[in-house]
């Protein structure tokens, strides 16, 4: 059998002693993440962190750095992730725009305040992406 992870990739946007972070209903619960999705067909990865950036926050986020690339596997669905975060700017904010069906805002948090929401993280990999940033 060959090996197939979901990669994905993230943001990682600080503005203010804030981090920019979305709160998204996951299989009946409510989560926090960083702005973050799935590659898609004849993307490379900072086309794919831009657009799943502007879909789920409004905010149009210039990478300027890669944070580091993380591997997941998640027991419960028995799936595998591999992720690359970016580390950038939010550059201008699109108020009016619908953000993504399972998204139910974005928020801009401090780093004690997404600790304290730790137990709430979508993944393993929100926390350990903002330990390397």
């Amino acid at each position: 059998m060959t090996w197939k992870p979901h990669v994905t990739v993230a943001a990682i946007a600080q503005k203010q002693g804030k981090f920019l972070m979305v709160e998204e209903h996951i299989d009946g619960r409510t989560v926090y993440n960083q702005p973050a999705g799935h590659l898609e067909a004849g993307e490379t990865l900072v086309q794919a962190v831009i657009r799943e950036t502007l879909e789920e926050t409004a905010w149009h986020f210039r990478p300027d750095a890669l944070t580091g690339i993380y591997q997941w596997h998640n027991p419960v669905n028995d799936t595998s992730f591999l992720r690359f975060c970016f580390t950038g700017t939010c550059i201008q904010h699109e108020q009016q725009r619908p953000l993504d069906d399972d998204i139910h805002q974005a928020v801009w948090l401090s780093l004690d305040e997404i600790e304290r929401r730790s137990a709430l993280m979508r993944s393993p990999m929100v926390m350990h992406c903002l330990r390397d940033y």
